[in-house]
């Protein structure tokens, strides 16, 4: 898939470059994480076990998208089913699970050169709608927190993405940069792609499987790799 624009391809250089965490950056496998946080537990967790959690997980994910749950209300309700099971609480559950997915979330191909390559081009921050208990030690453990001149948490801010309001206090962080010198990157169409769009910023959808945008949802750029990203940011940037 080319790296393509569907407005002015003629735009000034960006002065940040704001990237997604989680299958943007990350590899995050939440059934591994949790088959590795349950082990510990001395439960083995099936694949089975998996899909019930993700029929409670995933509606609980467009409620926090859309801010009727708070942080602290997904991240209990959805482990309270196994809370009641081991005679745990939901909060112990999440906090293990937590840190079993920072033990395991590795670096995507191809970030770490990217990340390298736009150092001193561009600055660098991070917007997600993960969690603070990963997020920053996830950081710590790949060595990468250095290149990132702001981390923005939904946990943290109270509010997440596609809510314009996480991008609003992002750009005030930045130092209210013009919005069209502000790439925004991200896996999801909708919490990224269209919240960065809302909020003026220019985007690039990392599309590696090749979909089709959702209907209404017009990325400027979508690439299938970090290094397609790659070639075009240094052409850009110089």
């Amino acid at each position: 898939m080319s790296f393509s624009s569907q407005t002015n391809s003629s735009a000034a250089p960006y002065s940040w470059v704001l990237f997604d965490a989680d299958e943007t950056l990350f590899y995050f496998d939440a059934f591994e994480g949790l088959k590795r946080m349950f082990s510990g537990f001395g439960i083995d967790f099936t694949r089975a076990d998996f899909d019930e959690y993700q029929s409670v997980n995933k509606p609980l994910w467009v409620e926090y998208q859309d801010g009727k749950i708070s942080a602290a209300e997904l991240q209990a309700i959805r482990f309270e089913p196994w809370a009641a099971k081991l005679a745990l609480t939901p909060q112990t559950l999440n906090s293990a699970f937590l840190t079993a997915m920072a033990e395991i979330c590795a670096p995507l191909p191809g970030a770490r050169e990217l990340l390298a390559a736009l150092q001193g081009k561009a600055k660098m921050g991070i917007i997600t709608n993960g969690f603070t208990e990963l997020q920053t030690v996830r950081l710590e453990r790949t060595g990468l927190q250095h290149h990132f001149d702001i981390l923005v948490i939904s946990e943290k801010v109270g509010i997440a993405k596609p809510d314009v309001g996480i991008f609003e206090y992002a750009l005030e962080l930045m130092g209210l940069p013009a919005r069209e010198q502000v790439l925004m990157v991200g896996d999801n169409p909708h919490s990224d792609i269209q919240g960065g769009i809302n909020a003026g910023f220019h985007t690039c959808w990392y599309n590696v499987h090749g979909h089709a945008a959702p209907a209404g949802i017009r990325p400027h750029f979508q690439v299938a790799s970090h290094h397609e990203l790659q070639q075009k940011l240094i052409s850009l940037l110089g």
